[in-house]
């Protein structure tokens, strides 16, 4: 399938509701290229992987706080780079000045509302955002000046659903979803969770299609109990010799520890 242009994103608004699957392995998005995901967010070391695994998918790294916060001129030229390396669009946790410097070089940027994981301290931890009516006005806000300041699409994280709607349909930028609801212009999960890979707590947003987690388990127990039983490796999991050269190279080692 072609790959997404940022143009064809805008445009989807309102008409058909796209997804998003983070993830940063090869692996994995090379599965959401084959499975029709249509986009892929990822970290700024795992944009080669993923590219690589998934030539046709729009893919939006994470720029890193470290370059963010540096100055305007190096979230620029980091913004480039991610470019040059694959990326079709930048994710910048950041104030709207500083969206602003990338997104004037055109270079296209998502911002992030919500619950912001690295910001979650000022929240008093990990909880949702937008549950009274001044927080949720607060919430409005911040996408609009993240709109004002000329990015193209903004995430929006841990909002109730009605809240996360009325933005979605009052602005004119993508907005992508997760765990506010099923009102917005995209729905992201994590593929660890969708997957089902780790052990303990999954978010309430979250939904496991699978338990890999398990199943990965399971698997190296049977490993384990094969080895102990003497069932693995078989016939089929060996590699022959011929007899003759199993002589020949017995005859050559114990030539050589006589000498």
């Amino acid at each position: 399938m072609p790959r997404l242009t940022v143009k064809e994103v805008l445009e989807s608004k309102g008409k058909r509701k796209m997804t998003m699957v983070a993830t940063s392995d090869h692996d994995t998005a090379q599965a959401c290229e084959e499975a029709e995901i249509d986009m892929i967010c990822c970290s700024e070391v795992g944009l080669p992987l993923v590219r690589r695994g998934a030539p046709n998918l729009f893919i939006r790294p994470g720029l890193p706080i470290s370059k963010i916060v540096a100055s305007d001129d190096e979230s620029i030229r980091a913004s480039y780079a991610l470019m040059e390396q694959g990326a079709d669009a930048v994710h910048m946790i950041s104030n709207p000045h500083r969206i602003r410097a990338v997104a004037e070089m055109r270079i296209p940027v998502c911002g992030h509302v919500g619950m912001v994981p690295a910001y979650q301290t000022w929240l008093g931890g990990f909880r949702a955002v937008g549950k009274t009516a001044n927080e949720a006005v607060r919430v409005y806000e911040e996408v609009l000046a993240i709109q004002e300041a000329g990015a193209f699409a903004v995430e929006i994280e841990v909002v109730p659903e009605r809240i996360a709607a009325e933005i979605a349909k009052r602005v004119e930028i993508f907005v992508i979803g997760i765990g506010s609801g099923s009102q917005c212009d995209c729905e992201l999960l994590f593929a660890v969770d969708l997957l089902g890979r780790h052990k303990g707590h999954y978010p309430r947003h979250a939904k496991k299609y699978r338990n890999q987690y398990q199943d990965t388990v399971e698997a190296f127990s049977e490993f384990r109990r094969d080895v102990d039983s003497g069932s693995f490796p078989t016939r089929n999991h060996k590699v022959a010799i011929k007899e003759a050269e199993f002589e020949r190279f017995l005859e050559t080692i114990d030539k050589s520890s006589h000498e």
